[in-house]
């Protein structure tokens, strides 16, 4: 099956067809680092992550650009708030968000590249819009995009730019010729870091930094532009159009929009105090708990992160680790058959869910199917099938970035992270347990059942299994 994507570019899916055979280039707009990284941040970067990773599962060479904006508005404006360089202030926050994403075991892309450090090329690329007539320069050394010269712009958004059939007129801002022009270059204010141009100091515009830094890494088209689906407009409209005014070549053939992250049905605002930080997350939750959790969302629909569905994977992770874990130490030194027909089940289904578009949400549903036939085998004593789905499920699941985890220190940490969510510790439970036994003993099975339900309080759950006693959490 040949891998279909949907290109948001021609509103239908496509048969992905990259400019050179077996080679990809792709880019994905990464973070403005004004401030801390949020769940919506994780969950573009690990879409994309998947989308390199399987790319490269089907044989291909991938090169993968994502950007760091490390200079606007916000970031200008929060780093005077803390009285700190605005370059200092956006380094702080790329250290700190590389290091989260790390820690979310996200691969990190092939080039990674921050707006800073490719001004001259910005520079570069204005100037040549400005000598053909597609950009000009204003009273004030800013520089603006000419949306009129360039007919095709609206297309990629469906937005309509002739003020009288939208029915809405806007006041031309200062140095602007209209409305809809954009900005490429801005003159710098009092106090403001800038960088000398022939136009005067100033600072780049937001859109033209992808345009001149993904041209710089992968040529004049790419293969695949991705990022959220609230940057199709105005930020990959205006990509488009300065990117095609300069070469006059096509951008990118294929487009690719995650959807948005909303909490309890609501869009993500600091009005609202409703933002998730991805710091909360990782120290919270298993790498693997996140991702499972964002992936069994389809990526182009929004996600609905609601009270509760992150313990609710939580559970379903430790129990496939522990499941894992079982088979492991059941294993009599059997070696996985990957010509096996449960691995090749697995493979075959993984690769028509993704092959579909990336559809994460159908791998994954599987996945728990795969799990159910696992605990069938060990029920039925048939520890070869069981060796070969949880082979096949650690190997290809690892695309989505799934299972790569050592099965001890998983269960460890979840464990440890709700011993003392209940204000208990193993040594505690250990007692207890021992004094169980002592009551068991003494045949005073009352005080031996306060305890268990003692401990069933605390959501420690114990069983008796021949002459031991063992204890797991009950989540």
């Amino acid at each position: 099956m040949s891998l279909k994507v949907y290109n948001v570019l021609t509103r239908k899916k496509e048969v992905f067809i990259p400019q050179e055979e077996n080679k990809v280039k792709m880019y994905a707009c990464g973070i403005t680092v004004s401030d801390n990284a949020h769940i919506g941040h994780a969950y573009q970067a690990i879409v994309f992550d998947v989308i390199r990773k399987y790319l490269r599962y089907k044989g291909y060479d991938v090169t993968y650009v994502r950007n760091y904006t490390d200079v606007d508005d916000k970031i200008i404006l929060n780093a005077r708030k803390t009285k700190i360089n605005p370059i200092e202030y956006a380094e702080h926050f790329i250290k700190k968000t590389d290091k989260e994403l790390d820690e979310l075991n996200v691969e990190r892309p092939s080039i990674q590249v921050r707006a800073t450090e490719n001004i001259n090329d910005m520079i570069e690329f204005i100037q040549k819009l400005i000598d053909k007539g597609y950009a000009y320069v204003a009273f004030d050394g800013s520089v603006y995009f000419r949306v009129s010269a360039f007919k095709d712009y609206g297309k990629f958004s469906n937005r309509l730019i002739d003020e009288s059939l939208v029915g809405v007129r806007k006041e031309i801002e200062p140095g602007k010729e209209d409305s809809h022009d954009f900005a490429l270059w801005k003159s710098a204010g009092d106090d403001e870091i800038f960088w000398e141009t022939p136009w005067g100091k100033g600072r780049p515009g937001w859109h033209i930094e992808c345009s001149t830094m993904s041209r710089k890494f992968l040529g004049d088209t790419l293969d695949i532009h991705g990022g959220g689906r609230d940057l199709v407009f105005p930020h990959h409209e205006n990509e488009i159009a300065q990117s095609e005014a300069l070469t006059g070549k096509k951008f990118s053939n294929y487009w690719i929009h995650n959807g948005l992250v909303k909490v309890n049905s609501q869009k993500m605002s600091k009005s609202l105090g409703n933002g998730i930080l991805l710091e909360d997350l990782i120290n919270k939750y298993n790498s693997d708990v996140i991702k499972i959790t964002l992936l069994q969302n389809h990526y182009r629909s929004d996600i609905n992160v609601i009270d509760g569905i992150f313990d609710q994977y939580e559970n379903k992770i430790y129990a496939i680790y522990k499941l894992f874990k079982l088979i492991n130490n059941l294993n009599l030194d059997l070696v996985p058959n990957k010509d096996s027909i449960e691995y090749k089940n697995i493979k075959e289904e993984f690769e028509n869910a993704m092959d579909n578009d990336f559809n994460t949400s159908v791998a994954i549903s599987n996945l728990f199917k795969y799990i159910t036939l696992i605990n069938k085998a060990i029920k039925e004593k048939d520890i070869t099938k069981a060796i070969n789905i949880q082979s096949a499920i650690i190997d290809i699941y690892s695309v989505l970035g799934l299972f790569q985890q050592d099965e001890d220190k998983v269960i460890k940490a979840i464990k440890e992270k709700h011993l003392k969510i209940n204000n208990i510790t193993e040594e505690i439970i250990n007692n207890l347990i021992k004094e169980r036994e002592t009551y068991k003993k003494n045949k005073d099975y009352e005080s031996a059942d306060k305890i268990r339900n003692e401990l069933l309080i605390k959501n420690i759950i114990i069983k008796d299994i021949s002459n031991n006693t063992e204890w797991d959490i009950n989540i």
